[in-house]
């Protein structure tokens, strides 16, 4: 007798009574309750707590989910796997199933990053390397789908095994709408908050498909070589120069080191001289509207009306495909004597129908050097 209710006793010790999971860690996703070949009794009681979901799997097929709760297991409340198991009048028996708690609370500050840079291609700058890294949050929104497509049969499911998969997702998807969306590289910077918008959406799909519900995505930092960094700053500096007023500097310089290339005293006073006159020059065409006044404010009583002074033509002239000028013919010579402008530099007047290159200019052609009279006529 004392035999048969210690084994009575054993046996009712081996049937589950209570399901439940108490999460003592900060990183698991899906804990599956385990058994150990025991049973499931009937009536059992089932608590899902806050920010749990209770998932029952019946060999290997999704049956009932539950949502935070208590419950008596019974087939009123595991409807799908009374079917599965072919319960049509109830059963009194215990049961086998797999029961998995997955965590639905938001996990955040997780951390993505490209491994090796990427090659873009930019318009002004060719093909560069681009590095990016950021955060990103994420909560399970489809508990049966995700246990099914990405836990299966694994008893304690950590975020850190569900990362890696996210993360090569994230790269990928990154690297595609960076490429996509076509900014020049030096804004990637100053737009990484509408980057991290579009991204999101553009994940978002990939991540619902199993069963994943992405939060945030922030891209904290897009990265570039130094050497290209500087290549961006140099650009962004000459982009707001004025041309004119780099030609004109670049004449002076010229002009001046000419001056000092012819040596000694003269040379030297050659070069202050014509540096004098030029900055007066240039600081006449830098400001139009200033006038020579005459000296005091008497005027030269007898002297000759000069005749009225000839029309000066102005030219136009391209750089970089931007129009410049106008400009005189002397101020035309000393650009092409600068190099700021050159035989194919494209040259407009009033008059021509079009632009044309200076070579083709009869009155510029002088500029070219090497120009030989005709011949003396027959006396």
């Amino acid at each position: 007798m004392d035999l048969f209710n210690e084994i009575k006793k054993k046996l009712s010790h081996e049937f589950i009574d209570i399901i439940e999971w108490l999460d003592n860690t900060n990183d698991t996703i899906v804990h599956r309750f385990e058994r150990y070949q025991n049973e499931i009794k009937n009536n059992a009681k089932l608590i899902v707590r806050e920010g749990q979901t209770a998932v029952f799997v019946n060999e290997g097929q999704l049956a009932d989910v539950f949502t935070p709760g208590t419950y008596t297991l019974s087939t009123q409340n595991l409807p799908i796997l009374t079917t599965l198991k072919g319960w049509k009048y109830g059963f009194d028996s215990p049961f086998k199933a797999e029961v998995y708690f997955v965590n639905t609370r938001l996990f955040t500050d997780e951390k993505w990053g490209t491994k090796n840079p990427f090659m873009l291609s930019d318009e002004r700058f060719g093909l560069v390397e681009i590095r990016a890294f950021g955060t990103y949050s994420f909560r399970i929104n489809d508990p049966g789908k995700f246990v099914i497509d990405v836990v299966g049969t694994d008893g304690n499911f950590t975020n850190y095994e569900v990362n890696e998969h996210l993360k090569s997702l994230i790269v990928t998807r990154f690297t595609d709408t960076v490429g996509e969306a076509n900014l020049p590289v030096e804004l990637y910077a100053a737009n990484t908050s509408e980057l991290s918008e579009t991204c999101q959406e553009v994940m978002q799909p990939e991540f619902q498909r199993v069963g994943i519900e992405l939060e945030k995505f922030y891209i904290e930092n897009v990265s570039m070589p130094e050497e290209l960094k500087k290549e961006i700053f140099e650009y962004s500096r000459l982009d707001k120069l004025d041309m004119v007023k780099l030609s004109q500097f670049k004449a002076a310089k010229a002009m001046e080191a000419a001056a000092k290339n012819e040596g000694g005293t003269a040379g030297a006073g050659m070069g202050m001289g014509m540096g004098f006159v030029l900055a007066q020059q240039m600081g006449n065409m830098m400001n139009p509207q200033a006038v020579q006044q005459p000296f005091g404010n008497q005027a030269v009583q007898g002297a000759a009306i000069p005749p009225p002074m000839p029309v000066q033509i102005l030219y136009h002239y391209a750089v970089n495909g931007q129009q410049m000028g106008p400009v005189s013919f002397d101020r035309l010579k000393e650009l092409f004597a600068a190099r700021a402008i050159n035989r194919d530099s494209l040259i407009w007047k009033p008059g021509m129908q079009q632009w044309t290159a200076l070579k083709e200019v009869e009155e510029l052609k002088g500029f070219l050097g090497g120009t030989t009279p005709p011949p003396l006529p027959a006396e």
